[in-house]
């Protein structure tokens, strides 16, 4: 059943990411070279040493100080992180960093699969596609009650960040 703005709208709030803006494309099936893997996968390691930029939305992953330090410098992905394509390379994406994006794998990645499952055949798809180049929902991206943890932990990345590329 094709979607409409509203009712796709509607189903990714319901899988828990009312946030997360989306975008209509009409898919293009594409031939995928058979190297693909190989270059996503240096494309992702690229990608993943751009992230400097987006300290405070890293620091909402709580990921420990030496998982942090080899992300940003392309060495290792963290566990339960994926880089996404916004748009998929068999519906004519393009193998570019201006095409991906970061989001924990369970459940956010998981739940954009199946909203994108579900609409198979349609001759629109809703595509998810976070403003930034990480997606963390807006309900784990505020401070809350509890003083000033989150400063200090935009400081502890800022000098981690910092200590790494010797910015000092």
């Amino acid at each position: 059943m094709q979607l409409t703005e509203g009712a796709a709208a509607n189903r990714i709030a319901e899988l828990g990411m009312d946030d997360l803006p989306i975008v209509p494309i009409r898919p293009t099936p594409q031939m995928v070279t058979p190297d693909w893997f190989k270059k996503y996968h240096d494309l992702v390691r690229e990608f993943t040493t751009t992230l400097t930029d987006s300290i405070q939305e890293l620091a909402f992953m709580n990921l420990p100080q030496g998982e942090f330090v080899d992300l940003v410098m392309g060495r290792r992905m963290p566990e339960n992180l994926s880089v996404r394509f916004r748009v998929p390379l068999v519906w004519g994406g393009k193998l570019e960093i201006d095409n991906l994006f970061l989001c924990t794998t369970f459940p956010h990645a998981h739940n954009m699969d199946r909203f994108i499952i579900e609409q198979s055949g349609n001759d629109v798809i809703w595509l998810p596609n976070p403003a930034k180049k990480v997606y963390i929902p807006a309900h784990m991206a505020s401070g809350g009650d509890g003083g000033n943890a989150t400063d200090d932990r935009f400081n502890q990345i800022s000098n981690q960040v910092a200590t790494t590329y010797q910015m000092e």
